[in-house]
């Protein structure tokens, strides 16, 4: 049983330094998409542009899921892949 709870410890452990690297990758995304002027109305863009600066708010915070979750939904608006 020890063993058991040691292994689901350290899996996360590793999974919260995982999510902590994703974040910036995404953010990384979503600048660079925004550099080509994507099709959006203004209005999309400034709740891609909110989204963003959130989800480094949170990572910074580090608040890795809702950073990933709030990053995901402003690139899905871009039309781009999140990292894996």
């Amino acid at each position: 049983m020890k063993r058991i709870l040691i292994v689901g410890a350290i899996a996360l452990l590793f999974s919260g330094s995982a999510l902590a690297f994703h974040c910036p990758a995404d953010m990384k995304k979503i600048d660079e998409a925004l550099g080509k002027n994507p099709q959006l109305t203004s209005e999309q863009l400034a709740e891609v542009k909110a989204m963003r600066t959130e989800g480094e708010a949170l990572h910074k915070a580090g608040r890795h899921q809702e950073s990933v979750d709030t990053l995901a939904k402003a690139m899905k608006m871009l039309g781009i892949q999140p990292s894996m």
